[in-house]
């Protein structure tokens, strides 16, 4: 079983790679979906566990489904 710390590295640099395959800055997906754009930092850096809210809310700025974001 992964760490805690390993999930959420892996969850963000899901985010990262989705978000340059849509063509969208930090601050274009922050828009898109609600937040600040350094909140979107802190998740592509592994910094922040996120709630189901939230990645449903980044799937939906993404175009995504949340299985698609959430499959490590």
């Amino acid at each position: 079983m992964k760490s805690d710390r390993e999930i959420l590295i892996k969850f963000g640099e899901k985010v990262k790679d989705l978000r340059k395959k849509s063509g969208l800055s930090q601050e274009d997906l922050a828009h898109e979906a609600g937040f600040h754009r350094t909140y979107i930092g802190m998740i592509e850096r592994g910094e922040r566990n996120i709630t189901l809210v939230n990645i449903q809310k980044l799937a939906y700025a993404l175009k995504v489904s949340i299985a698609e974001i959430t499959d490590l």
